[in-house]
């Protein structure tokens, strides 16, 4: 199996204003208090994020994509989610702290409460490769500053994952900027992500 991403007619939710795509690439330009989070430490919940994914029934895969950042905000990010309902949902990417951290990380919620696992890294960095992958109701995130050479980011699982879902890639800004976040390379492919077993 090996498919582009945007061959397979993703749709939006929440279209941002501004978004230029291309046979090969989409830019987006974020918008200010755009975000996904629920619940967990403080308080508030907020669902308004744009997300572009596809809904797919293949239980075993793994998708890949390079994203490029102009990030200058507090928490501006933008990078892979798997967004099921409100309530359900992943992403990872690098959350824009100031002038000399980010935060590498991802959020997985379950039943409405979310969690935030991260590692900080220098502000330099403008570019990152995720690769996404999916075994039954179990999944795998890694990352790679060169698209060749991935790492684990961690592994998590979905109570309400196990059938149908929907998947692709997201940008926003919580605070009150804006950036410019370019993603290319996006592809599908064979699960990626070996089983213990194999």
């Amino acid at each position: 199996m090996n498919a582009k991403f945007l061959d397979l007619n993703p749709e939006w939710i929440r279209e941002p204003k501004e978004v230029k795509k291309s046979d090969d690439q989409l830019e987006v330009i974020t918008e200010s208090g755009t975000d996904l989070w629920q619940r967990t430490y403080y308080g508030f919940r907020n669902d308004n994020s744009p997300v572009f994914q596809i809904k797919t029934d293949e239980r075993f895969f793994s998708f890949v994509v390079k994203t490029q950042f102009e990030s200058k905000d507090r928490f501006d990010q933008c990078g892979v989610v798997m967004y099921l309902d409100s309530d359900n949902w992943f992403k990872a990417s690098i959350e824009y702290e100031n002038e000399d951290i980010q935060r590498l990380g991802s959020v997985v919620t379950n039943n409405g409460y979310s969690d935030w696992a991260t590692t900080d890294i220098s502000s330099d960095v403008k570019e990152m490769w995720y690769r996404f992958s999916r075994r039954e109701s179990d999944y795998c995130i890694e990352c790679s500053e060169d698209g060749e050479h991935f790492r684990q980011m961690r592994i998590f699982h979905m109570f309400h994952g196990a059938e149908s879902i929907s998947f692709g890639i997201y940008a926003c800004s919580p605070s009150t900027g804006s950036f410019k976040a370019t993603f290319s390379n996006m592809l599908i492919s064979d699960c990626q992500w070996e089983s213990e077993n194999d």
